[in-house]
């Protein structure tokens, strides 16, 4: 569930059910994606996450692949965590837990105010017991480490809240926890009480492992006198660190919101200033929307930050924003890079690579609006062009469409390698660099289709021989590099707009690729569909008739389209899916440019020969208004550059 996906379709679905309803759909789909055959590819292949290694860090002696978490509350039973823990995220919360459960009726609902952006839970404790807790953590079904929220029951004493704590550290260290965040500041206890709660924690029987991965949880609204009488206590020593986190109300909720941030900032600035000490980690829990509140969080001390409601109401792609937003802040600390390698190092490989394909097109074009049929084309049939013309006028016509829509693909690829190698391999992005690597492969690999009926076309077994080289120099010598643009810092009405772009160029692509596949199907089977055979005027077995080896040549043309047209989906499937940035212009001249000639040639060869036939037509159509509406919506946010310092925004509450 990308964000495009997200708030163009399922966002507004589920925000009109039932808080609890939406969020069990949710977590079940994404849960159950996870746990198919192919689900986890699913999920990497759609969202691309994989976080850059200037991200990774190491605290309390574990790594961390990115500086982002999960918020226990998001789902507190694990049902997703496989899957939400592709991602883009570097941890996991799970909690709040206690001993024993606690658990409200499934009638009291989960209020969601659109407007404020806020959640309010019934329960600030709901959770199913330290015991069950268990049993998840020691099959997470993910590598992420997991940190374990810790509570005391209600009415808890100091001393039975210490007893409880120490035995679920024990029991839920033994399970795999990687670490804890002893929630102890929530009413009703009193100041007194938590303080000695924790000197009776620091007397404790604690595994020195545990002990040294001990995170104290500061609700936001921790009056600062308090937080003062915290720190100074010596009971804090041999703790890892600190998480600002979210509060309970007057009477035991929950409520999320992005008000809680300016309170988090407050309170991650006095920690920095009440405990200096190196190594001393903070995390902050709460207010996090967009990108760039974790920047303003992390600006205030946060090492690490954890996100709840902005997954809710941002999207599940907040993760990979939060850290293109991280990466790009530390990309900037990094010395100037070196200057683009020359045109002939890898890129400049498939520059020409495109060009050929562009040429090899036009050339193409041209025959098929001429002869149609090429000398060795003539040879295998053992006719002329213009006796096939005399038997059945169309047959010629039908071969000039298959071959002038193959042409136009053609074309269409090499304006997109052209774009990919200049735009994206000349500056060493790993998306680009995959992009050209899949979709090439399949068109090349495609070239076997024609064997299907057994005709071998030689001039095409030339250029793909001719064109492997120039793939196989692009791709030698081009490490990844750091994206050094500025990144899109608000889920503003642009992004949103964009999203719904994003969407109409994702679906056009997944279009593409199941009709090229359907072409190539029917190109190596039975080869016509019924209104091929309609416009044509004869059957396949009075097509054949006339020269058995007439079908086999319209296979041959089928399946090459068809080919062609898979690779070039899958190069704009994969562009929509992983290359949208604001502020890329080259990526919406590269749609708009690429995509014109293979539509062009699409509809102006039907007009031209007469095959106007609506079903037929159809997917051609609906492909086309796709095209239309994603390049109108990505407009604004791909021809906008994004400006240093940004801060204007229109908010959510008004998208």
């Amino acid at each position: 569930m990308p964000d495009w996906s997200y708030q163009s379709l399922f966002r507004p679905l589920l925000f009109r059910l039932p808080g609890r309803l939406a969020r069990s759909v949710t977590l079940g789909a994404i849960g159950g994606l996870s746990r198919l055959p192919l689900g986890a590819f699913v999920i990497r292949t759609l969202g691309h996450m994989e976080p850059a290694p200037l991200l990774r860090s190491e605290s309390c002696g574990l790594p961390f692949s990115t500086p982002v978490g999960l918020a226990g509350t998001v789902d507190p039973a694990g049902t997703a965590h496989r899957a939400i823990a592709q991602f883009g995220l570097g941890f996991m919360e799970i909690g709040p837990v206690t001993v024993q459960p606690v658990r409200t009726s499934a009638a009291e609902p989960i209020e969601l105010d659109q407007d404020k952006r806020r959640i309010t839970y019934p329960a600030y404790l709901e959770n199913d017991g330290a015991e069950a807790v268990a049993q998840r953590l020691a099959k997470p079904g993910h590598k992420l480490p997991q940190f374990v929220r810790l509570a005391p029951m209600p009415g808890s004493t100091a001393e039975q809240a210490a007893e409880q704590l120490t035995a679920m550290v024990q029991q839920l260290h033994q399970a795999g926890a990687a670490g804890f965040y002893l929630d102890i500041l929530q009413p009703p206890m009193e100041p007194d009480e938590t303080v000695r709660l924790l000197h009776l924690l620091a007397e404790a029987d604690i595994e020195p492992a545990a002990t040294n991965r001990l995170f104290l949880y500061i609700p936001h609204d921790t009056p600062d006198a308090m937080l003062r009488q915290l720190c100074a206590s010596p009971a804090l020593a041999a703790w890892c660190g600190a998480v600002i986190g979210e509060a309970s109300t007057p009477d035991g909720k929950l409520t999320t919101q992005p008000a809680d941030k300016q309170a988090s900032a407050a309170k991650l600035r006095l920690l920095r200033e009440l405990i200096p000490r190196q190594g001393f980690v903070l995390k902050a829990a709460c207010g996090i929307y967009e990108p760039q509140d974790a920047l303003e969080l992390m600006a205030a001390g946060a090492d690490y930050v954890l996100l709840h409601g902005g997954l809710v109401f941002a999207g599940p792609g907040l993760p990979k924003r939060v850290n293109d937003a991280v990466l790009h802040e530390r990309v900037r600390q990094l010395p100037e890079p070196e200057p683009p390698p020359s045109f002939w190092r890898h890129w400049g490989w498939m520059c020409l690579l495109g060009i050929g394909m562009i040429i090899g097109g036009l050339l193409a074009w041209i025959i098929a609006e001429t002869t149609v049929l090429l000398p060795y084309d003539e040879d295998f049939l053992g006719i002329e062009r213009e006796a096939l013309h005399h038997w059945n006028h169309r047959l010629v016509h039908f071969m000039s469409h298959d071959r002038i829509t193959l042409a136009g693909t053609m074309i269409s690829i090499g304006i997109l390698y052209f774009q990919l190698g200049r735009h994206g391999l000349r500056y060493g992005m790993h998306w680009a660099r995959t992009t050209v690597l899949v979709s090439f492969l399949t068109g090349f690999l495609s070239f076997f289709l024609y064997l299907g009926y057994g005709y071998f076309d030689p001039l095409h077994a030339v250029v793909a021989l001719l064109l492997l080289p120039l793939f196989l120099l692009s791709m030698r010598k081009n490490p990844d590099k750091p994206f050094r643009h500025p990144v899109n810092l608000y889920s503003d009405r642009t992004w949103k707009r964009a999203m719904r772009g994003q969407c109409c160029m994702v679906v056009l692509g997944f279009a593409l690729v199941i009709g090229s596949i359907t072409i190539s199907a029917y190109g190596v089977t039975t080869v016509f569909v019924p209104q091929d055979l309609a416009f044509i005027g004869m059957t396949h077995e009075q097509i054949a008739a006339i020269n058995p080896r007439l079908i086999p040549l319209i296979a041959h043309d089928r399946a090459g389209f068809g080919g062609a047209l898979f690779s070039d989906a899958l190069a704009l499937l994969t562009m929509a899916l992983w290359g949208i940035q604001q502020g890329e212009r080259w990526l919406w001249w590269t749609f708009l440019i690429g995509g014109a000639p293979a539509f062009y040639a699409a509809f102006s060869v039907h007009m031209q020969i007469g095959y106007t036939d609506f079903i037929h037509l159809s997917p051609a159509v609906f492909a086309l208004a796709l095209y239309v509406a994603g390049l109108v919506l990505l407009y604004p946010y791909l021809m906008r550059p994004v400006t240093a310092g940004q801060h204007s925004r229109q908010s959510d509450q008004t998208a």
